[in-house]
């Protein structure tokens, strides 16, 4: 019996297949990132505001231009979705109370695509037009993304926690007028 294990153990067809695997297990890793699922980010900014120029009387506050409430996609994810203009006319997209699960490459993207509940809305947003905000500050708390000048907030009318490495929604929100 021992013998035979020795074979097994010194025949070069083992240690190509130790090798194989080995190498399988380390991509496997780098591609899914499986500690994701056992982290969180957590970011809790402030609401933006902008201060008043000297002579400009009181401070005043960002209007609301839309909203929207999270669904869950392929992640468990609720909170808020809401577009901020500010005083001076620069655009803020604020994600609220956000709670989804951590994952690698997720990015927030303002999209045209409609918000659909369940699997059917999983892969809906990289269809057509949309503006990569950047990347996920973190998968619980508020944050605040700046929005392009160019972008036109008519026909973007969803947003989306996109992972960019598995091409999938976690969560989306309906963005409407207020």
């Amino acid at each position: 019996m021992m013998s035979s294990v020795r074979r097994i153990v010194r025949a070069p067809l083992t240690w190509v297949l130790i090798v194989v695997v080995a190498a399988a297990l380390g991509v496997g890793a780098a591609l899914f990132q499986p500690w994701r699922l056992f982290t969180d980010t957590v970011v809790n900014e402030a609401a933006p505001t902008v201060a008043a120029a000297p002579g400009d009387g009181p401070r005043r506050e960002p209007r609301t231009l839309s909203r929207g409430e999270f669904v869950s996609h392929e992640h468990d994810t609720t909170g808020s979705a809401v577009v901020l203009e500010l005083p001076d006319g620069t655009r803020v997209l604020r994600l609220e109370n956000l709670d989804t699960s951590n994952g690698p490459d997720l990015r927030v993207w303002l999209t045209d695509a409609p918000v659909l509940d369940g699997r059917s809305g999983w892969f809906v947003f990289d269809d057509g037009a949309r503006v990569d905000l950047g990347a996920l500050e973190g998968n619980k708390g508020s944050q605040n993304y700046a929005i392009p000048s160019d972008a036109d907030l008519s026909a973007l009318t969803s947003v989306t926690v996109w992972c960019q490495r598995f091409h999938v929604s976690f969560g989306a929100a309906r963005l409407i007028l207020s």
